[in-house]
């Protein structure tokens, strides 16, 4: 297994947002500013880092019944580990982050790579996996919290770009111009990576319930 393949792909290939389009809510929610997109990246890097060794290092220990709770527990107990440090360390961030923090451990990303990846393979190559994955959800969050910031606020990680002759164009720091922004770079980066939704067919590789029904689903269908 390439361990440099494993981590490349997250960046764009399989980017977590703007291509397997997962982690959403939190992707909309905190990228008015760019520190915040920052923040909440890294912090959820962390996390994915963390459990997804944790769970790689227990997969022979876990008992497959309760794997998905077992995966939560891993999980909820990095995010608070987390949550504790940017309170004493960065208490503005983590005001700014809010309910989103502590909504990392539901984090689609994080569990679907746990249950696909980090259960099924060796703690270094899960390791870039998951690099790779929170690397790729930083990256995005970064790009559209930038964009959102430059054309909605004027300034650019606090800093200003407006130079007291731009104006603003306050739409991008609502909803509907988070929506917007998102839907461009969904839309560049799958021009780039070249994926095309059409040509991907569901099948039993790669099903992370493939071991449950033995391919009976597939066989139905």
């Amino acid at each position: 297994m390439s361990f440099t393949k494993e981590f490349l792909k997250g960046l764009i290939r399989e980017n977590p947002v703007l291509v397997m389009l997962l982690g959403t809510c939190p992707t909309l929610a905190v990228t008015a500013v760019a520190q915040n997109g920052l923040g909440m990246g890294l912090a959820t890097t962390f996390v994915l880092l963390g459990s997804s060794v944790v769970i790689s290092l227990l997969k022979k220990v876990i008992p497959g019944e309760v794997r998905l709770p077992a995966f939560i527990v891993i999980i909820a107990g990095f995010v608070t580990l987390v949550s504790f440090l940017l309170q004493v360390y960065v208490p503005d961030l983590y005001d700014a982050l809010g309910v989103f923090l502590s909504l990392i451990t539901v984090n689609c990303i994080i569990l679907g790579r746990a249950e696909a990846f980090a259960s099924k393979n060796s703690v270094a190559a899960s390791a870039a996996d998951a690099l790779g994955m929170g690397l790729g959800f930083t990256l995005a969050l970064v790009a559209i919290g930038s964009i959102r910031e430059i054309l909605g606020s004027g300034s650019w990680f606090g800093i200003d770009l407006t130079f007291g002759v731009l104006e603003p164009i306050t739409l991008f720091t609502m909803p509907a111009g988070g929506f917007m922004v998102f839907g461009f770079m969904v839309a560049v980066v799958n021009k780039l990576s070249g994926y095309r939704i059409s040509k991907k067919k569901m099948g039993c590789e790669g099903c992370p319930s493939r071991a449950a029904c033995g391919g009976k689903e597939c066989a139905d269908q």
